[in-house]
């Protein structure tokens, strides 16, 4: 047997020249022939072996290495020794790009069609974001995200049945998009919402937005906080104690998604303040006081806690609870904090920051120290 896993491209289904096919019911239409309706891997293998057939043939829509079903086909074949060919076709993200007459190899990709998407996330990572939609998560649901994280100005195209009778390209922001109905076959191009150029950890303090009596980790601390949690490009994070925000924007220019808690009201605002001036709009700030205003968040990677209202041995355990391997790091001021944490922790591992800053001194430039801080990373069990 020979099995042809061939894209059909966006359009009509080309010639097929095999003995047996199988593939979604819409690309079957008008192929004579023995055929059979199937989309998931493990039915289309049965199809296959049951079929008799020396050259069969499996469709699939658009290209076969663009999130295609042909990716989890592929290695069952493989397994029983079946001779395999791949024949790739023309992808929605191409022939959006050529209708636009733009490049598309700075966007940055994504799949909501059967699996979960994070738009406001995919939106902050610098560069155009290409949604492959389909199902409930159509242009309008995705752009609804958008405007609930306040990015309703935000430039997005939608292409509708791309290749076929039909096809129209519309150019919206994210609000007018929102309310739209589209043909079933579409695809979503977003804009960057990033404001501040992606950078190492360490923005300056003087960048941020701030009041007096609202406490802001320095940019000294703030560098080797992210440093010390290893915060990765996929990684949802967790901030307590936000303050000013400037740890949430710092992690949210870095991670996936940040969610933030903040109790006073007057710190809430300097912070989404800053996540606007930064266009750090992956940040989600959550008024109240930890451990409860937790609930509800999604399952943390890694954890900054600022501020604890001396409630840290219940915010660790909530944490635990969210999800016990997630790496955490504690800044304390205060000598008591510090003991606190050392016996919440396994294994901790305390790193004191020392900072001195010059000042102009008449003629003469003097350094000023700055309040030592610990930070405290470990084990959560």
């Amino acid at each position: 047997m020979k099995v042809t896993l061939m894209g059909t491209g966006c359009g009509p289904v080309p010639e097929i020249r095999a003995d047996y096919v199988v593939g979604a019911a819409r690309l079957l239409e008008g192929i004579p022939g023995r055929k059979d309706a199937a989309t998931k891997a493990e039915d289309i293998l049965r199809l296959l072996l049951d079929s008799g057939c020396e050259h069969c043939a499996v469709l699939y829509s658009g290209d076969t290495g663009f999130y295609s079903g042909a990716r989890a086909l592929l290695p069952l074949l493989k397994e029983r020794g079946i001779k395999t060919e791949v024949k790739p076709g023309l992808s929605s993200v191409q022939l959006l790009a050529a209708r636009l007459g733009r490049p598309w190899q700075d966007w940055e990709l994504y799949s909501a069609h059967g699996t979960s998407c994070d738009p406001v996330a995919a939106v902050c990572q610098g560069n155009p974001a290409f949604f492959l939609t389909g199902g409930p998560d159509g242009p309008a649901t995705l752009c609804q995200e958008l405007v609930h994280a306040g990015l309703g100005e935000l430039s997005v195209t939608v292409g509708e049945s791309l290749g076929f009778d039909g096809e129209a390209v519309s150019f919206m922001t994210a609000a007018e998009c929102a309310g739209k109905p589209f043909a079933p076959l579409n695809v979503l191009l977003a804009e960057s919402a990033l404001r501040y150029p992606r950078r190492v950890p360490g923005i300056p303090d003087r960048e941020f937005l701030r009041a007096e009596g609202v406490p802001m980790t320095k940019q000294e601390a703030r560098a080797a906080i992210l440093s010390k949690l290893a915060v990765r490009p996929e990684d949802t994070c967790w901030d307590i104690g936000a303050g000013t925000g400037s740890v949430s924007v710092e992690l949210a220019l870095q991670c996936r998604a940040v969610w933030a808690v903040e109790r006073q009201p007057e710190a809430l605002s300097l912070a989404r303040a800053n996540r606007e001036k930064f266009g750090a709009w992956n940040l989600r700030l959550t008024e109240g006081r930890a451990p409860e205003a937790l609930d509800g968040f999604p399952a943390p990677d890694a954890v900054f806690i600022g501020g604890s209202g001396g409630e840290l041995p219940e915010i660790l355990g909530a944490v635990r609870r969210a999800n016990p391997k997630a790496r955490v790091c504690v800044s304390a001021i205060s000598l008591e904090t510090l003991h606190t944490v050392m016996t919440e922790l396994r294994d901790p591992e305390i790193t004191q920051i020392a900072v001195s800053r010059s000042k102009p001194a008449g003629q003469l430039h003097l350094l000023t120290a700055q309040n030592p801080v610990f930070l405290v990373t470990g084990a959560l069990s």
